[in-house]
């Protein structure tokens, strides 16, 4: 993919969903009175680039080339059995197995300290919007479209069938992230509402609601559904001190990866 595409690509995709959510998120606002460039706004925009320009085209290249790897000969009698199948049953299959699997990741990356310093990225951010769905650190990224993708590729169901799929789980993921109040009525137990996951983001010492991002029945099998009541007043974003540029945010994972001594060793220093 040339330059010229990617910045084609990037320039539709931030008018199309400036255009699908800014209206929204003045009609049907959660937090009313936010602005548009609302603070650090700058910084999430500086993600989305990185995103469109950078990681995702990578991460795609990367699962692809993995793909292979995750279909072994052990299984083929499986992956042959799923091939017979019709094609509205594997991708019914495929979605189920990995709302699953992202679920028991997400809450992994809060719960074990490695990930979570990766993951602490995109809950840094202090005022929620479609801009703020981007604000993710490239490896937290890769890890999770990996597992998302797992399922399938281990099943062997063709990737034609679940581009759809794909496509409306990331404009899903954005969704729940935008400066919305819209109450969704059934549905809202199959696919996630801005306010459970804005309750996610809250900010404590220790998040234990809604992991399942785009799957709210996964939350509910596994006790940590929650549907906050009232008005959004809760504060937003990490309990403990993090940095607020871009090239922080990416660097500084890596640093207490490399060196973890150096973290708890600033968690004991006084402020």
């Amino acid at each position: 993919m040339t330059f010229q595409q990617l910045l084609t690509d990037t320039v539709l995709a931030f008018v199309t969903l400036g255009g699908a959510f800014w209206p929204l998120e003045w009609a049907f606002s959660a937090r009313v009175g936010q602005r548009i460039l609302r603070p650090a706004w700058g910084v999430d925009f500086a993600f989305f680039l990185g995103q469109y320009f950078v990681w995702a085209p990578l991460s795609v290249l990367a699962i692809m080339a993995a793909r292979p790897l995750l279909q072994p000969e052990a299984l083929a009698g499986l992956r042959a059995a799923v091939a017979l199948q019709p094609t509205w049953l594997q991708v019914v299959e495929a979605t189920v197995l990995c709302d699953l699997c992202v679920y028991g990741w997400h809450r992994l990356c809060h719960e074990v300290d490695w990930l979570w310093r990766f993951h602490a990225v995109h809950h840094s951010v202090e005022h929620l919007d479609w801009m703020a769905a981007h604000r993710e650190h490239p490896l937290d990224g890769l890890t999770t479209q990996f597992v998302c993708n797992l399922p399938a590729f281990v099943l062997g169901i063709p990737l034609g069938p679940l581009t759809m799929v794909a496509a409306f789980r990331g404009m899903w993921a954005i969704f729940i992230h935008s400066n919305v109040r819209l109450p969704l009525g059934p549905l809202g137990f199959l696919f996630g509402a801005p306010e459970l996951h804005h309750w996610h983001h809250a900010r404590v010492e220790q998040t234990r609601h809604n992991f399942a991002n785009l799957a709210p029945y996964m939350d509910w099998l596994f006790g940590t559904y929650h549907r906050p009541t009232g008005e959004e007043r809760w504060a937003l974003g990490l309990a403990e001190p993090f940095p607020r540029g871009y090239l922080a945010q990416l660097f500084l994972p890596l640093r207490d990866l490399v060196f973890p001594g150096r973290k708890a060793q600033e968690r004991t220093q006084p402020s």
